[in-house]
């Protein structure tokens, strides 16, 4: 059996519910209760876990004695009765509601002043949620998914229906009170959901039609940020949205939105234009300041030094802010007089200060060309003072490339040896055939070139040109010895001395007609001919085998020659031509051997 003397009126009810009527109304029932209770009870208007209205009578440390109008007076514990500080809030003579609980052991009468406070509440959220009506609450913590509030007992308020747009830090709500509107409740579960949404909408709306009525343009207004995209930022006006496009967001570079400007965040705009009809709006941020541009021309005029501040580092230079909104660019050939670098990120990094000389200035096209090598004295003239053409030097080898050898000077300056000015005799395919890292090289001065920065070196030069000598030792005409090197199909490669070669030309070879080289000669063989011409500027020789062949003897003026005994002669030439050549041949062969 349950004793409902312990239960709340919702508890006394719901057990009730579940006793059979005719267990209710035993007299075992009644016996248990007792006669001087039902006695009581009959005499009195008010039943368990009713609300009733009570006058304190005393004030104890630890209970309040109230008169219900019972035949004895009704106790509630004094913690139900204290204030935060611990202070008991009600005096001797104050009415107070308070709910018939139970009798203890003892057979006192136990009343509750939060209990009835709770069913009046429940009473109280009943008719809000029926009537759409607002109930005012108290925020006490934020809790998982939204907010706690306290409306006389403790609600739920989901973060999405705390406000009409995203809310980014709810624990400011804490401690606030504000006006609620209840979406559901469950008094069994003692579940009460509630909602703000609503609430704001309607305020907004009425903030919204004075916004409308006095937005104007040029007119500066406060908003919330509300979405940020690559394009530009979403501002809440109050009911009515406006664009801040990335464009309008400052007089100096275009970055993301995002990388400044967070949702939530609350912002003051200029109003740029606005259609009243279609309520859109268009919103400038760097127009409340005055554009630095104007007289920029006047302010860094081109060969000042000024300090800037890194801002941002690309493949190709450095963005330098001058000020507020005012950026250049430092290019990557303006960096270093000397050191080559494959990323200003390997010497530099966002924040630095650093000096740059200001080369060029475009207001219009709000452009700022900078140097920071400028900024000291250029290097290579001094370099040109201290290597003037013809000087002869010694360097290390630092790098070989396939057109040429790269030489260190000095710190950060290298010298190149153009593979054309390695030999004078021999033909250079590839640097790496003659040269190493590391290896030490002595080479002569041709030029420095301080504009472009270039330093031309050459190891042939060291020695007298040959080809120079050549043209006073072989004159056209001469006949040399020499060696076959090589063939190709315009002719024969001869080398006269030692990596000096002349061209035999397939024309030049014999008076006869050559399909190819190769049917009279061979890589190899010693063979005569006749210098035709030198050039010491292009290095090339040619000359002529076929010069050396005995002429065709020509017909005797005192006879009169027929056309066939011509033919028959030149037939005989070429017949001894041929023999000439195979018995030079056989010889050159068996000297070989």
């Amino acid at each position: 059996m349950v004793n409902n003397d312990n239960l709340n009126s919702t508890e006394k009810k719901e057990v009730d519910a579940r006793i059979p009527e005719k267990e209710q109304s035993s007299p075992i029932k009644e016996d248990k209760i007792g006669f001087e209770e039902l006695y009581e009870q009959s005499l009195n208007q008010f039943n368990y876990g009713d609300i009733a209205r009570g006058k304190v009578v005393q004030i104890a440390n630890d209970m309040v004695m109230v008169d219900v109008g019972w035949k004895t007076e009704g106790f509630i514990p004094a913690s139900e009765l204290k204030d935060d500080q611990g202070n008991i809030n009600v005096s001797v003579g104050d009415d107070i509601e308070v709910l018939i609980d139970r009798r203890d052991s003892e057979g006192n009468l136990i009343l509750s002043k939060n209990k009835a406070a709770k069913l009046k509440v429940w009473d109280e959220v009943k008719i809000a949620c029926e009537n759409n009506t607002p109930i005012k609450g108290t925020v006490v913590e934020k809790v998982k998914g939204g907010l706690s509030v306290d409306i006389g007992i403790i609600a739920f308020l989901p973060g999405s229906q705390v406000d009409v747009r995203p809310v980014r830090d709810l624990g400011a709500f804490v401690g606030q009170t504000m006006d609620f509107k209840v979406l559901k409740y469950d008094r069994k579960r003692s579940n009460i959901v509630l909602s703000r949404r609503p609430i704001v909408a309607l305020e907004r709306e009425a903030e919204r039609k004075e916004i409308l009525s006095s937005l104007e343009e040029g007119s500066v207004v406060e908003g919330v940020i509300k979405n940020i995209t690559d394009y530009g930022i979403f501002i809440d006006l109050g009911g009515i949205d406006g664009l801040l496009h990335v464009t309008d967001i400052s007089w100096g570079r275009k970055g993301k939105p995002s990388e400044n400007f967070q949702r939530g965040d609350n912002i003051t705009v200029c109003v740029l234009s606005f259609d009243r009809e279609k309520e859109k709006v268009s919103l400038g941020l760097k127009q409340l300041t005055n554009n630095p541009w104007n007289n920029i021309a006047q302010k860094y005029p081109p060969g000042t030094i000024v300090e800037g501040k890194v801002v941002n580092l690309t493949d190709y230079g450095v963005f330098v802010e001058l000020e507020t909104g005012v950026e250049g660019l430092v290019h990557i050939t303006e960096m270093y007089w000397t050191r080559e670098i494959r990323h200003p990120s390997k010497i530099l990094n966002v924040g630095d200060a650093i000096n740059v000389l200001v080369l060029d200035v475009n207001p219009e096209g709000k452009r700022i060309s900078l140097s920071v090598k400028q900024t000291t004295p250029n290097p290579w003239e001094k370099l040109k003072e201290k290597y003037p053409e013809g000087t002869t030097i010694k360097g290390t080898v630092r790098n070989i490339t396939a057109f040429g050898v790269f030489v260190g000077i000095e710190e950060g300056i290298d010298g190149l040896i153009h593979v054309s000015d390695i030999s004078w005799k021999q033909r250079v395919v590839h640097p790496a055939d003659y040269f190493k890292k590391g290896q030490e090289v002595e080479a002569m001065v041709l030029n420095v070139d301080v504009e472009n920065e270039k330093f031309s070196l050459g190891i042939k030069q060291i020695e007298k040109n040959p080809w120079e000598e050549l043209c006073r030792k072989y004159a056209p005409g001469s006949v040399v010895e020499g060696k076959i090197t090589n063939f190709t199909d315009f002719g024969i490669f001869m080398e006269i001395e030692e990596g000096i070669e002349g061209l035999v030309h397939i024309s030049e070879i014999s008076q006869k007609r050559v399909k190819t080289p190769s049917e009279l000669f061979a890589v190899g063989d010693a063979v005569s001919a006749v210098i035709k011409s030198i050039d010491p500027k292009t290095r090339k020789i040619r000359l002529s085998i076929k010069d050396l062949e005995a002429p065709a003897p020509s017909p005797s003026p005192s006879k009169s020659t027929s056309p066939n005994q011509y033919i028959n002669n030149k037939e005989n030439l070429g017949s001894s031509l041929a023999q000439a050549l195979a018995e030079v041949k056989i010889n050159n062969q068996s000297k070989g051997d």
